[in-house]
């Protein structure tokens, strides 16, 4: 597992050990999950949920996001996640929180420009984040989920929709932006 491009590209990052509810994203997919957004990153404040290893938040922010949070309830998946953000010098970028999911959400007073959320699959953990995070989400937010294919998401998530579905190797990332007035664009 390493940083794909950017300021910290190639650099090798860990991931937690004999556990397999920590699975880390394969380069290629977050390659594809990168390439969606990458106009949307410069400046983005990034909410990186179940963030195991922290590679999502890391990969942000090497490509120009303003700051990180990163949040998992495993003291296993937080301590990886320190050793990684300060391995490629984001720690000035970066908040780490361990604390469960549905707690951070109801009490963080942060505004996400993009949020990644790879949780554990099989658990129903996405449609318990999902309504949690929305009210978290700026006007610009993009939500991108990693999640097996049989997992159902909603099309519409309060003020956002599903704008693509990437299908890879048994798995989906699902990507939701608010929709654009064309009213307002012209």
């Amino acid at each position: 597992m390493r940083v794909i491009t950017g300021k910290a590209k190639g650099r090798k990052l860990v991931t937690v050990e004999g556990t397999e509810t920590v699975r880390p994203t394969l380069d290629s997919v977050k390659e594809a999950m990168f390439s969606t957004i990458q106009f949307d990153i410069e400046g983005a404040n990034v909410l990186d949920l179940f963030a195991g290893s922290g590679q999502l938040g890391i990969e942000a922010i090497s490509r120009g996001a303003k700051k990180a949070v990163f949040v998992d309830s495993s003291s296993e998946s937080i301590k990886v996640i320190r050793q990684n953000v300060s391995w490629v010098r984001f720690d000035e970028y970066s908040e780490i929180v361990q604390k469960p999911f549905a707690a951070f959400l109801k009490t963080t007073s942060d505004t996400f420009d993009i949020a990644f959320l790879d949780p554990p699959y099989r658990l129903g953990l996405l449609s318990k984040a999902l309504p949690l995070l929305e009210p978290k989400m700026s006007e610009r937010g993009i939500i991108i989920c990693e999640h097996e294919n049989e997992c159902a998401l909603p099309k519409k998530l309060g003020r956002f929709e599903t704008a693509r579905v990437l299908h890879h190797r048994g798995l989906d990332i699902s990507i939701y932006r608010i929709p654009v007035n064309e009213e307002e664009e012209t």
